[in-house]
């Protein structure tokens, strides 16, 4: 089950299973209205964080991974509303400090985008360097983020 709704950066499609929410990307879909509990409070929460009301979503989430993927799937969801890390700053908080171009695959393939926030993870020079749903997109959600930091 799905639904896509209309949101700052573009249409954001939200699946899920009847438990968990298993990916949200952007689309260039029709908008859908969610049919399920479960995607109803989905969009609720990313409503609230794009009006600036919500730093933490509290959703249950599936994802499918190599061991690797899912430890930095994890330690994404420790990265504070409103702050950046490097490559290899993530590499070294999942005990694997040389390991920051393999990071950089994972945050590629994260299927659920904001909610596990992989657009805070940036160059060691503080460029920001890729994003699976654009750069336009990743810099939008951190200028987003810093604006309501601690407001």
């Amino acid at each position: 089950m799905h639904c896509i709704i209309a949101t700052p950066v573009g249409h954001l499609r939200i699946d899920a299973t009847d438990r968990a929410i298993t990916g949200v990307n952007r689309t260039d879909e029709a908008c859908t209205p969610p049919t399920t509990p479960l995607l109803t409070e989905c969009v609720r929460q990313l409503n609230a964080y794009f009006s600036g009301q919500l730093t933490d979503f509290d959703l249950p989430l599936h994802m499918e991974g190599t061991a690797f993927r899912l430890k930095v799937w994890h330690a994404l969801r420790r990265i504070p509303y409103g702050e950046t890390r490097s490559y290899g700053q993530l590499a070294a908080m999942i005990g694997q400090p040389s390991a920051s171009r393999a990071v950089g695959g994972a945050n590629h393939h994260n299927p659920i985008s904001i909610i596990v926030p992989c657009h805070r993870v940036i160059g060691a020079d503080g460029s920001l360097t890729g994003y699976g749903c654009g750069l336009d997109m990743k810099e939008w959600l951190l200028e987003h983020e810093r604006k309501h930091h601690h407001a």
